[in-house]
């Protein structure tokens, strides 16, 4: 297996293998995508310094023979699965930070190979609608779990109060209970 990512004279073009073909990426992705996925690596990265796990962002990770993804973002416990071209194997924890050409894979394909391979919580990180889509791993299925999102103003303005009162921005994800997700630091400093 080559290298997913090659360049050409104007910039970077990444592509992974879904079901043994080729599926280019955005080339580009925009500002904010590359925002978000940067404060999730080093949300995780702050809370995984001198534990056993290990926070990546953008990283060749081999699932099957015929499947090759790229995440923004992933935490992986199993030394073993990290090698010199990439991780071997399912990560703990993907975040996937959705841009309009790898929607539809991030939530339908991708989504259906890492739960086949045990990713245990899967994020959708929608940057347009500062909302964090997670689903976790139950009876070897990635489970719907909740979106936490952080609503405009004038939104919250039009909510009951029970509504708003049960606005959360901040949660702990599954199968990491002591680290705890502020959507303010995931969206941070979007333009």
């Amino acid at each position: 297996m080559g290298n997913l990512a090659y360049k050409n004279e104007y910039h970077d073009v990444y592509e992974e293998t879904h079901n043994g073909q080729t599926v280019a990426m955005s080339p580009s992705p925009g500002i904010n995508h590359v925002i978000a996925a940067d404060n999730i690596v080093g949300i995780f990265k702050n809370h995984l310094t001198g534990r056993p796990c290990r926070a990546f962002g953008q990283l060749n990770v081999y699932l099957t023979d015929n499947d090759i993804f790229i995440p923004d973002a992933m935490i992986v416990c199993d030394k073993n699965l990290i090698k010199q071209n990439g991780i071997h194997g399912a990560p703990d924890l993907v975040a996937e930070v959705l841009s309009p050409s790898t929607a539809k894979n991030d939530k339908g394909y991708k989504k259906q190979i890492y739960e086949q391979c045990g990713v245990k919580e899967y994020w959708l990180v929608d940057t347009a609608n500062h909302s964090v889509e997670v689903y976790s791993l139950q009876d070897k299925k990635l489970e719907f779990d909740n979106v936490y999102a952080i609503y405009p103003d004038y939104v919250v303005t039009y909510m009951t109060e029970t509504e708003r009162n049960g606005l959360k921005y901040k949660f702990t994800p599954a199968f990491f209970p002591e680290m705890i997700i502020d959507l303010e630091k995931v969206f941070e400093g979007m333009v």
